[in-house]
């Protein structure tokens, strides 16, 4: 009779485990493909929850925004096992996004007290203690770096708070430390990137760059970056084309225009040239004499001196301390006026002020059309003298 009926209850559990195996497995099924609200309707069905089915729940809830409710039910399987670590690790990483950062820096602390070598529990630490500003952050992330010299987001963390503070072969090291695990990081390769850039390693900076468009990553910031390196590296037509790609995702940068209009201006091509820096001036709220003097030599070199008058005046208007754009105004006044006596005063006046302390060679050529002009002047006083 006995065994009869421990065979009974032994074909019960058998049952009811094969029932809550399937249950379990059509919550699983839901969640895989999505249906978070119906696996969380098949596990609450469960009367008596375990560990398992506390977990799963938990984890649909927070896949379905109930965050509340997924919290609750950490909190339980804890309470009833304080070391399963890694529901731990789950729970305070929850806590730590839904804005519950002293409760989640409290267990990270925990974990990081019991496993002082786990470089994750570091990471994760710090994660915390940087949502909080404090300073403490950076030192999780450089522990999880000796650690794990290859963990990449805490790499990310150090590597870009050696670029911000100009610490860049630190963070040329650092990001190349990463890149040698993973050499698609996105960040690593920003990172690595803009620390040649700012080192003026332009050659190399151009490598990372491209890499990062390769991966689909071009930006008005990487494109107006390798620009300017180009431009460096006198690949003219690569800055041209890198440039224009950069007006490509933001069409009212005054920098890029104006960098363009610099760089036709370069290739002869006057027309796009002037288009560019008109484009610049128009889109600039702030002083002006660089655009008005690149304008007025792009007009120089179209041969119209007028226009180029004109600009140059405007760059002197707003800094009369332009000693290029009062040089060059002297230069297209000379070509624009027939008088001798007033292209002789515009170079007087750049003398007047330059004189001794500009620039060498301008000095230099100013005081020989100077020369130049006096004599002009004298001989045509002499020849109406003559007749």
């Amino acid at each position: 009779m006995k065994l009869k009926f421990f065979i009974i209850l032994l074909l019960l559990s058998a049952t009811k485990a094969e029932a809550q195996t399937s249950a379990l497995a059509i919550a699983d099924s839901l969640y895989a493909v999505g249906n978070y609200s119906e696996a969380i309707e098949e596990l609450e069905k469960f009367g008596d929850k375990s560990e398992v089915i506390l977990l799963r729940l938990a984890q649909a809830q927070k896949a379905n925004g109930n965050m509340a409710a997924a919290l609750a039910n950490y909190n339980s399987v804890l309470e009833s096992n304080p070391e399963r670590i890694l529901t731990a690790v789950e729970y305070a990483k929850l806590l730590s996004s839904t804005g519950k950062l002293k409760e989640a820096d409290s267990i990270f602390k925990q974990l990081v007290k019991q496993y002082p070598m786990n470089a994750n529990f570091h990471y994760q630490l710090g994660l915390v203690k940087e949502k909080q500003n404090d300073s403490t952050a950076m030192n999780h992330y450089n522990i999880t770096v000796l650690l794990q010299k290859n963990h990449q987001q805490a790499l990310a963390k150090v590597a870009k708070r050696a670029l911000v503070s100009g610490k860049l072969l630190e963070a040329e090291r650092l990001s190349k430390q990463g890149l040698d695990t993973n050499p698609t990081n996105l960040t690593l390769l920003s990172i690595l990137a803009q620390a040649y850039y700012f080192q003026k390693e332009y050659k190399l900076a151009t490598d990372p760059f491209e890499k990062l468009v390769s991966l689909g990553e071009g930006s008005e910031f990487i494109h107006s970056r390798l620009g300017t390196s180009y431009y460096h590296l006198e690949q003219i037509e690569k800055a041209i084309d890198n440039f224009e790609l950069a007006l490509s995702f933001e069409d009212k940068n005054h920098a890029t225009h104006y960098s363009l209009g610099k760089l036709y201006a370069m290739t002869g091509n006057y027309k796009k040239s002037e288009f560019h820096l008109l484009a610049a001036i128009l889109l600039k709220d702030q002083i002006l004499d660089e655009e008005f003097t690149s304008l007025g030599l792009t007009y120089k070199f179209k041969d119209e001196p007028k226009k180029a008058l004109e600009y140059f005046n405007r760059a002197l208007e707003e800094n009369p301390d332009n000693e290029r754009a009062m040089f060059e105004r002297a230069i297209a006044g000379d070509s624009f006026y027939k008088d001798l006596e007033t292209r002789l005063k515009l170079y007087e006046a750049y003398l007047e002020k330059y004189e001794p302390t500009g620039d060498s060679y301008l000095r230099k050529l100013a005081r020989r059309r100077v020369k130049d002009l006096r004599e002009e002047i004298h001989m045509a006083a002499s020849a109406k003298e003559d007749k």
